[in-house]
């Protein structure tokens, strides 16, 4: 509908009686408008401009006439010009033609008179052509020794060769017959010199290749000639061979060109002219089968010169792995690559066993391995560092929380950056722009699986491995070093590895969630999940070893049966309080609280604690009064520990404990009071002995129950403690509890 409205509006312009440039221009029509729409001084601009316009047009109009009539006068001169030069043309043409008539008589009376000695001319012609003949025989010897001395033999063999058809003709004359001996004496000379220097090392394969053709065209048998020229190819190789493994110095760009342009080029050279003597042209004299045995003989010599270069090649390629560019590496080999195909090309009907793809597999798989001990190096040496750093760092707790943290993102972050170059360093065996394509290859595809499986999967085993071997507790392993070991383990299986292998999924298009062969993400987030509980076990109980060996010589080394009444709390127990507040600082920097676990800063009513003195009695007094309300009777009779463990659920010691603060911290309580436990069980007590128990197990529950989320799992140890001191004591006679806790308060 556009496009007609605009056809409508250009009809209407063009048939408009107020547009001056058309044939329905009405000047009465325009002035009337003119007068109406516009004002003076519109119409006075339009006047002049209307009046410009017309003169405009007037001087355009006369400088139109004149160019015109200038035009016209030239065409008219040039009409009468071409007029008076036909004229002259039309002579000439006419003179022409009578001279040709003249010359088409005297041809007739030439060929007339020449017409009786035109055989004689011939016969005239082809005894000159035979004099010639005889001339070249004649000088033939000297012609010959005259090449042989400028050692210009292919010219000589071409003269020999030519003359050699004469020789057939007319060799039967006596005349002939002498010159064809002397020739045949010079070329049997020139054939043993030509095999002398066909033998001789050094000669280059063009050369080689010019002396078999002479030889060929001397009437030298082809199937000698041919395994012959084998031979003598294989010796001028070799010596290319030995020349290659000498060139240790050049790059290895240098070397592949120096190959091609040496070994290969005279390789192709040999190959292409046996093929082109001994393949393609058939020979009366030899067998049927000789073509098809040349063939075979020729494919045989060129692999195994091909898998000598190729050996060579691939040696040079092992012996840069890791110490050159790998991009250099990879453009010389596509070179080598990119020629290998053309000689395929060239060489046809030829079938080239080894290929450049087999030494660029074997070399990525060599790479793969140097990053794969260069991964676990910078692991160790990682490793080191971070041992090195907790062995120097100072013994603040605050200090050492944060400096772990430090230590775990350096640990973690430079490994996930080491392993990204890696892979991303690997990529360059798959760029599109080299000639060759691995991943088409059978063994290709595999390599790439092999990135995945045998450096990414196995550099995360082996960080398992390593770090796992740290969870021994027959080494002297630093508690720290456990944290972080175990925290770093736990980062790469809540989010590194995941990252890691997606990144090698995509970087190597690799569809591993369908694939059965390979190893699932879930497998080594296991394993590391794993790792991480071990080492948090443990640091857990390395720590509470060493709280429990505090404990064990407090008890050990004290002579129970001679104490003095308490007047205070043992120091031992203030450095368990402290060390525990320690170990929760560090833990805390790396653990955080989980969301259910609220941090506590009260503790539990008394009437919640449950004992098993007080369930016994029906009553619910103050934690440290229970043993007090016992006669010195009710007190050695065991039935109360005994009844009390039957009410009482089992405490697990050796726990694996959870990736909190709270189970950290408490396993680490527990083996520290199970340890003082045991250690009580085996001593004697006396009444003061007991009561320095009394105030110290006191002082401990007073203090830790903020590290642990049940407190009557301290409760209850504790409670042990104090009721084997009773049943180990000779007078169990508890203190007050007033005493105590003003004791502990104060202590």
């Amino acid at each position: 509908m556009q496009f007609r409205q605009r056809i409508m509006d250009h009809i209407e312009t063009k048939h408009s009686p107020y547009d001056m440039d058309t044939t329905a221009f009405d000047s009465e029509v325009y002035l009337e408008k003119l007068l109406k729409d516009y004002s003076l001084k519109q119409i006075m601009d339009t006047e002049a401009a209307v009046v410009k316009d017309t003169q405009t047009l007037h001087s355009d109009m006369q400088t139109l006439v004149y160019e015109n009539y200038n035009k016209f006068i030239s065409a008219t001169d040039t009409i009468r010009k071409m007029k008076n030069d036909f004229k002259q043309m039309e002579s000439d043409m006419n003179l022409l033609k009578e001279k040709m008539g003249t010359i088409t008589n005297f041809s007739e009376q030439i060929t007339g008179t020449l017409q009786g000695t035109r055989s004689q001319l011939c016969k005239l012609s082809e005894k000159h052509s035979l004099l010639k003949r005889l001339q070249f025989l004649s000088s033939l010897p000297a012609k010959l020794k005259e090449h042989i001395e400028e050692q210009n033999y292919v010219q000589c063999v071409q003269d020999y060769v030519h003359a050699k058809k004469v020789f057939e003709q007319y060799g039967q004359q006596p005349s002939f017959d002498g010159i064809r001996k002397d020739c045949d004496i010079i070329m049997a000379d020139l054939k043993q010199k030509l095999r002398a220097e066909f033998h001789m090392s050094g000669k280059t394969a063009e050369t080689l290749t010019k002396m078999g053709d002479l030889l060929l065209q001397l009437d030298e048998k082809p199937s000698d000639m041919a395994a012959e020229m084998l031979v003598c190819a294989s010796k001028r190789l070799h010596e290319q061979i030995v020349m290659l493994q000498d060139q240790t110095e050049r790059d290895m760009i240098e070397f592949v060109d120096l190959g091609i342009d040496g070994f290969l080029r005279d390789l192709t050279l040999v190959v292409t002219a046996y093929y082109d003597m001994f393949v393609a042209k058939h020979y009366d004299g030899e067998r049927d089968d000789f073509q098809e045995v040349a063939l075979k003989e020729l494919n045989s010599f060129l692999n195994e010169n091909i898998d000598k270069y190729m050996t060579l090649v691939q040696d040079r390629v092992e012996s840069d792995i890791g110490l050159g560019d790998t991009h250099i590496m990879l453009r010389a080999l596509d070179r080598l690559h990119r020629r290998l195909l053309a000689m395929r090309n060239i060489c046809c009907g030829l079938e080239i066993q080894r290929n450049t793809v087999d030494i660029i597999i074997s070399a990525a798989h060599q790479l793969m391995q140097t990053h794969s001990k260069a991964l676990k190096d910078h692991f160790a040496d990682s490793l080191s560092s971070v041992r090195l750093s907790l062995v120097s760092t100072k013994s603040d707790a605050v200090v050492s929380g944060v400096h772990l943290n430090d230590l775990i993102t350096n640990l973690y972050v430079t490994l996930m950056e080491k392993v990204r170059g890696v892979l991303q360093d690997l990529l360059i065996f798959l760029q599109t722009d080299w000639s060759f394509n691995i991943k088409c290859d059978y063994k290709g595809a595999l390599c790439v699986e092999g990135i995945r499986e045998t450096l990414l999967i196995g550099f995360l085993h082996h960080i398992s491995k390593v770090m796992n071997s740290f969870g021994d507790l027959s080494t002297s392993s630093l508690p720290n070093l456990l944290l972080v070991l175990s925290k770093t383990c736990l980062e790469m299986e809540q989010n590194g590895i995941h990252v890691l292998i997606s990144l090698v999924d995509d970087l190597y298009e690799i569809d591993s969630e369908n694939s059965t062969t390979l190893t699932h993400e879930t497998e080594i987030c296991a394993e590391m999940r794993e790792t991480a509980q071990n080492l948090l076990d443990t640091y857990v109980r390395l720590q509470g070893s060493n709280i429990s060996q505090m404990l064990r010589k407090s008890v050990e080394t004290r002579d129970w049966l001679n104490c003095l009444e308490p007047r205070t709390v043992r120091a031992v127990m203030k450095r368990v309080v402290e060390e525990m507040s320690s170990i929760e600082t560090v833990v805390a920097s790396l653990y955080e609280q989980q969301p259910h676990q609220n941090e506590r800063t009260t503790a539990s009513s008394d009437s919640s604690r449950k004992t098993h003195f007080s369930n016994l009695t029906g009553s619910k007094q103050q934690f440290r009064s229970n043993w007090s309300n016992y006669t010195p009777s009710q007190l050695e009779s065991s039935y109360v520990s005994n009844i009390h463990r039957l009410f009482s659920e089992r405490v697990d010691i050796f726990t694996s404990v959870d990736f909190s603060k709270v189970s950290i911290v408490t396993g680490i309580i527990k083996i520290g009071l199970k340890t003082l436990l045991e250690c009580v069980r085996v001593r004697t007590f006396s009444k003061f002995g007991l009561q320095q128990i009394q105030v110290d197990t006191h002082y401990l529950q007073m203090n830790l129950w903020r590290f642990v989320k049940d407190e009557n799992l301290i409760n209850y140890l504790l409670d042990e403690i104090l009721g084997s001191a009773v049943h180990r004591c000779l007078e169990s006679t508890l203190m007050e509890p007033n005493a105590v806790e003003i004791i502990c308060e104060r202590g």
